[in-house]
């Protein structure tokens, strides 16, 4: 007797919060970018935030010492005595704050620590605010766990950064949190302490609203000092601020999965007990790779920041002589936020109109090769995001394809 080869039918029912949420943008455009290179395309991807550097040598020998070490078990909950000490450590060195051991928590990834701090707090109908441009990921963790996002638009005149103005009539009885990302994703813009001091004397004003301070690129800041922290500028205000942070992105530590955050120990102490029923701990290595990235020589920041500043330069430079394209100067991060108004209304050579920016991000896949994510997926339009965290041979050959595709529109 043959067995079937028919597939079965799915008995899968999706749960309904799945249905609020959708994949983030950025991963499925990487996905886009490896089929069509899987295809035998020639793709310039710069839709990844990740850098292409390698991880330091003397971290990737701390975990290489660790395993030999037998480090290979479970942890506390809460990441390893030593690594807590070196947050703790890292965060005094950076912003002056002193933290206490119950203060800090350690997860998968900056990404796991934020959606573990939404679970633990966000309630059906409760409102987050968020200001955009934004990283794509907070609307849908917040949809995830029932809250209701609450979209605050900024714009080209205060640099792209909510004002107080906009952040006391954006409050409602059932605002939870604020999230702050400076410097931000997409935009690159940073914070200032005059501007947190402003958003601090709101925030006074109500104290059931706290602030998720998303800070994962604090120290890629080419204003020659890490971005100031709410936490640090309003004291007052620290036991309402949760500050994110990690390694992947200053120590180009992507792949090790470790990020943390600092807080009231009430909240702390919830995000551990959620993580003690999901992943419960971080990888043992990667705490002890994390460890000796922040407590050792700090020189691998000191000497990548100039170079994204570099490739920063460079992008804008070549973009800013397109016709039709106005990119936004970032402070920090390595991302150009690009207005592509001027892109809108114009005809391909097949005829095709570009109606707003993902038909422009479509046009530069498919005309120049060039991979990019559509404003519209970070809550504003017309825009685009390039990533400048590749080589600046890549970068170059990607803007001078974007101009040749552009003077082909009609």
């Amino acid at each position: 007797m043959t067995a079937s080869t028919e597939t079965p039918a799915s008995s899968f029912r999706a749960a309904e919060r799945l249905g609020r949420i959708k994949p983030s943008p950025s991963t499925a455009a990487a996905a886009r970018v490896r089929e069509l290179k899987g295809q035998g395309r020639s793709i310039l991807d710069l839709t990844v935030g990740e850098p292409d550097f390698d991880t330091p040598a003397h971290i990737k020998q701390a975990a290489i010492a660790a395993i030999e070490a037998g480090e290979t078990k479970y942890t506390p909950v809460n990441g390893t005595p030593r690594l807590r000490r070196a947050i703790r450590g890292a965060l005094q060195r950076t912003h002056g704050i002193e933290y206490s051991d119950a203060e800090i928590t350690v997860g998968g990834g900056g990404k796991q620590v934020i959606f573990l701090a939404l679970m633990a707090t966000v309630d059906a109908g409760d409102e987050v605010l968020i200001p955009a441009p934004y990283w794509v990921s907070y609307p849908d963790m917040v949809r995830a766990n029932e809250g209701t996002p609450v979209i605050v638009p900024t714009s080209a005149e205060n640099g792209y950064k909510v004002t107080a103005a906009q952040l006391e009539a954006a409050i409602t009885d059932r605002t939870t949190w604020l999230i702050l990302n400076s410097p931000g994703n997409p935009s690159g813009a940073i914070h200032t302490e005059e501007e947190l001091s402003a958003l601090a004397e709101v925030l006074r004003r109500h104290p059931a609203v706290s602030v998720l301070s998303d800070e994962i690129y604090s120290e890629i800041s080419f204003t020659g000092t890490p971005a100031p922290s709410l936490a640090a500028v309003a004291p007052d205000l620290r036991h309402r601020v949760l500050v994110v942070s990690g390694v992947s992105k200053s120590y180009a530590m992507t792949g090790w999965r470790l990020g943390y955050a600092a807080g009231d120990p009430a909240l702390v102490g919830a995000i551990n007990t959620l993580q003690s029923q999901t992943s419960s701990c971080p990888s043992s290595i990667s705490q002890a790779a994390a460890a000796a990235a922040l407590e050792g020589p700090q020189d691998f920041i000191a000497e990548s920041v100039p170079v994204y500043r570099e490739r920063r330069d460079v992008a804008v430079a070549g973009l800013r002589a397109i016709d039709g394209l106005t990119p936004l100067v970032p402070d920090g991060a390595f991302y150009l936020y690009v207005d592509c108004a001027g892109l809108i209304g114009r005809t391909t050579s097949e005829g095709k109109v570009l109606a707003d920016d993902q038909d422009v991000t479509f046009y530069l896949l498919d005309q120049a090769g060039v991979a990019v994510i559509q404003g519209s997926a970070y809550g504003s339009s017309p825009f685009f995001r390039i990533s400048f965290a590749t080589d600046l041979g890549t970068i170059t050959a990607a803007v001078e394809k974007i101009a040749e595709a552009v003077a082909a529109l009609r």
